[in-house]
């Protein structure tokens, strides 16, 4: 039996409509996550109340039933130097992005990070310059200024698309996930690893279990422990701010 030139296009036409249907409800299947950081004014059942309450902090979710995390399209990111600051000082990048870190400060600064993570140096470099650093694997690198010790960030490179910073009342919320099975991992500024890995749970995503619940802080994070320079030196006292 001939098929005819029409009725082949006409069942193409179909199988293409048919494909955008399942496209299209595949997309719709994706889901935003919530979670929240516990108060530890609250013993850790509650969000806190004020950004002053909140540490620095961040989850991401890990699948667990076998299937890839979709992989997230590199770019370039941006840690910004301003007013002997970084900004912002918490940036969780996919691996293989690529920061920035412009001088936007009328002195010299010098970026380095030699904990976990990315180790680099960038040198010594003059206002309204910029330097970056490819983060090509897995890890919390801390990074500090060699001439302002006032200076610090924190960037968490993930092999999961699946993450989000606190916002300033201590909500996280998590873009376009797909259902299933994950693994929730936290990072809380000042907080010790093990604490950390207490947090960590496996939790289930779908229509039904989209709200994480709440990351508890049943105390208040420590502060930072004092660094040293670049070369395990305490930094020199006098303002270095000349240069």
């Amino acid at each position: 039996m001939r098929i005819g030139f029409r009725s082949l296009l006409i069942a193409a036409l179909a199988a293409a409509l048919l494909g955008t249907g399942v496209c299209a409800a595949k997309a719709q299947e994706l889901l935003d996550v919530m979670a929240r950081l516990g108060s530890p004014e609250s013993g850790g059942k509650g969000a806190a109340r004020k950004p002053a309450d909140r540490p620095p902090a961040a989850i991401w979710l890990f699948p667990l039933d076998g299937q890839p995390a979709p992989p997230d399209p590199v770019r370039k990111y941006t840690l910004l130097q301003k007013n002997k600051e970084f900004l912002p000082h918490l940036l969780v990048v996919p691996v293989g992005s690529v920061v920035q870190f412009p001088n936007a400060d009328p002195f010299f600064h010098n970026v380095f990070s030699l904990f976990d993570g990315r180790r680099f140096d960038l040198g010594l470099y003059e206002a309204g310059s910029t330097r970056e650093v490819t983060f090509g694997k897995e890890g919390i690198s801390y990074i500090f200024c060699n001439i302002h010790p006032e200076m610090s960030a924190v960037v968490i490179a993930l092999s999961t698309p699946y993450f989000a910073v606190a916002e300033a009342h201590g909500m996280f919320r998590i873009h376009d996930v797909a259902p299933g099975n994950y693994r929730m991992e936290v990072w809380v500024q000042g907080m010790d690893a093990d604490e950390l890995k207490g947090l960590s749970r496996r939790v289930t995503v779908s229509d039904g279990h989209a709200d994480l619940g709440i990351v508890p802080l049943t105390h208040s994070p420590h502060a930072p422990a004092p660094h040293t320079n670049k070369y395990g030196k305490p930094y020199d006292s006098k303002d270095s701010t000349v240069y």
